[in-house]
């Protein structure tokens, strides 16, 4: 199977345990395509994910669900063409890990097709026996429990979860059972701090939060969302960088003004 990571890739599944062990928090952002990849490639981030929220940020769904896996492949490869130095990690969409065949297919092809590093999945101890069999494959996968956009129909919308002690016990004892199962990460979403600071104590693998506080190992954004594509979304969790949707909508509305005002393109921007 190919490998995504270029000449000058550093971060490594080792590595990323090992910041852990070293107590360095580990940055990870979303990205979708060899235009923001080859940026991302320049910064010092240390995982990028072809999150399946893709979906929702450059098809247009409004939710993750149609995504396929497919989609994930073409956008994954988008990336993996030019990402060098950072750990790609690729999501491996709805009901494509169904069952053990299924879900090692599927992580195959985000590898060997998709370029990926590693693959991620979400859900606790009823998906272990699928992560077993994908890591057992050779195949490193991340793990994703709290919010978990894939059930976003059960959940009954996007809103903090764990909030009662059963809940509480049920996502850590689901963390633990995929620490056993093999995965060498968890992103936790949108859940107590005081939680995914106890789960980030008890685990030996890296806890990368989105909405769930400081004490996690590591921090995820979507890289649209950190730089400001849409300003009217705005949940607590985010911290805005930029502020994208107002730059290219000037830019864009200053270069209609001079085209239809005869100002471009220029003497200096033709041909004689």
């Amino acid at each position: 199977m190919s490998h995504a990571a270029g000449p000058d890739s550093s971060i490594t599944i080792p590595a990323i345990l090992k910041m852990k062990r070293d107590q360095q928090k580990i940055a990870m952002v979303t990205c979708y395509d060899s235009a923001f990849a080859k940026l991302v490639n320049r910064s010092p981030i240390d995982i990028v994910l072809v999150g399946d929220s893709l979906g929702n940020v450059v098809m247009g769904y409004q939710n993750t669900i149609p995504v396929t896996i497919e989609d994930m492949i073409h956008y994954s490869k988008c990336v993996g063409r030019v990402i060098g130095r950072p750990l790609l990690v690729t999501d491996m969409p709805f009901m494509s890990y169904s069952d053990k065949n299924k879900a090692v297919h599927n992580a195959g092809r985000l590898i060997q097709e998709g370029l990926a590093c590693a693959v991620k999945v979400e859900g606790g101890s009823e998906i272990c026996d699928r992560v077993e069999a994908i890591v057992q494959n050779g195949i490193p996968v991340m793990g994703h429990l709290g919010l978990t956009p894939q059930s976003i129909h059960m959940l009954g919308g996007f809103k903090v979860q764990a909030k009662t002690e059963d809940a509480r016990l049920k996502l850590l004892e689901d963390a633990k059972a995929l620490e056993r199962a093999g995965a060498f990460a968890l992103v936790l979403e949108m859940i107590p701090t005081d939680l995914a600071l106890e789960i980030s104590k008890e685990l030996k693998i890296p806890t990368i939060g989105i909405g769930a506080g400081a004490g996690c190992d590591g921090q995820v954004l979507v890289l649209h969302d950190l730089l400001g594509f849409d300003l009217s979304f705005n949940p607590k969790f985010l911290k805005r960088y930029a502020n994208f949707e107002t730059t290219v909508i000037e830019a864009i509305s200053s270069y209609c003004v001079d085209v239809k005002s005869g100002q471009f393109p220029s003497d200096s921007q033709s041909f004689h």
